[in-house]
């Protein structure tokens, strides 16, 4: 059982509130350099969850990549169908909240609150604590989720439970924060089986436990949580918890890469192109390389241009190659290799490289 590298991959990543964010680090054979080069870069992907949550620091926004449509992910055969959510305009106050009209949303939530409407006083919490359409109160924020809470709603425990987690507006409180997670995990929130499981992973504010943590993983994935469905796929990679089966973890980082989790898809790809618990399908690889690169994945855009450059898996394409190449080495993913081939290029080949950076950054 690999723990170490397990808990390395996960145990460091921050509570879901906003937004979850997992590192990864591994050496695909399949993916690494031609036979020349013994150095391939390693891998080091960087993942969220729906709102209400206590606000948590939003990480620096990446440049924008240009407006091009994502490839399909390739599914595999009887791959399980995501939960259809809910249609936000079924509620007003939730769909003011959806389309950005906060203040609308606000005063819609006021008066179903004052008449007792639970989801209301969420939502009341939620825009108290982030600001949204009336100013920053915790102290109101928290009575609000504390009312929702006392009255049994899920995501208002779950809100409460990482204030308290996080002391974030409000004093710390790490075992009344364990409680509100458990009950709210109890109610089939994803979110609070998700933070409850790195919890028990942890083993800091809860003692290690890595099958509960791994049981905990799966109530999120199945209930469609992306990040509980990569986290899973470690697990069953690396025998955490669970019995090692490549098998599952693939078809869970499939899930979880459907649902846009950019670390899910490289490693989803980097599974397809080595045909690691499904059959090899190494244009179906670069299919979900290309998705990742363009959601701006270091990691994916390294390997795509390994693959555009050395011809494994797709035609060679030294310019489209060279070109995702310089664009990772600016978020600090280099590669000697690469640097070589780039090197060798023409001068109007460079040019064009140049050219197709400067379009990806947004510059002329």
């Amino acid at each position: 059982m690999k723990l170490s590298a397990t808990i390395a991959i996960l145990a460091g990543v921050v509570l879901l509130a906003t937004d979850a964010a997992a590192q990864v680090s591994l050496t695909p054979p399949g993916l690494g350099p031609p036979p020349a080069s013994k150095a391939p870069a390693k891998p080091a992907a960087k993942q969220p969850a729906k709102k209400p949550a206590a606000p948590a620091p939003a990480p620096a926004p990446a440049p924008p990549p240009p407006p091009e449509a994502k490839p399909a992910i390739p599914i595999l055969p009887n791959a399980l169908a995501a939960p259809t959510p809910d249609d936000p305009n079924a509620d007003l106050v939730y769909g003011a909240f959806q389309r950005g009209q906060y203040k609308t949303a606000f005063d819609l939530a006021t008066k179903r609150a004052q008449a007792g409407d639970i989801k209301a006083m969420t939502m009341l919490g939620e825009l108290y604590s982030n600001a949204f359409g009336v100013k920053r109160d915790y102290a109101k924020a928290l009575e609000w989720y504390k009312r929702a809470s006392d009255a049994g709603d899920r995501e208002a425990m779950f809100a409460l439970a990482m204030m308290r987690l996080s002391g974030h507006g409000v004093p710390a409180d790490k075992q009344e924060a364990v409680k509100l997670l458990a009950s709210s995990a109890k109610l089939g929130e994803p979110k609070a089986a998700y933070n409850l499981a790195l919890l028990y992973l942890d083993g800091q504010t809860l003692p290690q436990d890595l099958k509960r943590s791994a049981e905990l993983l799966r109530l999120a994935a199945d209930a469609g949580s992306p990040e509980a469905q990569y986290a899973l796929a470690t697990f069953y990679k690396e025998g955490t918890g669970v019995p090692k089966d490549p098998d599952k973890a693939t078809r869970l980082l499939q899930q979880a890469a459907m649902a846009d989790n950019v670390d899910a898809e490289v490693e989803y790809a980097i599974a397809l192109y080595n045909g690691t618990g499904t059959p090899k399908n190494e244009a179906a690889a670069v299919t979900v390389l290309r998705r990742a690169a363009r959601q701006n994945s270091p990691i994916a855009q390294n390997r795509l241009a390994r693959v555009l450059v050395t011809g494994r898996g797709a035609p060679i394409d030294l310019v489209e190659g060279l070109k995702w190449h310089q664009i990772a080495k600016t978020a600090g993913n280099g590669d000697p290799m690469l640097d070589e081939a780039f090197a060798r290029l023409s001068t109007e080949d460079r040019a064009k490289v140049e050219e197709a950076v400067r379009i990806w950054f947004g510059k002329k």
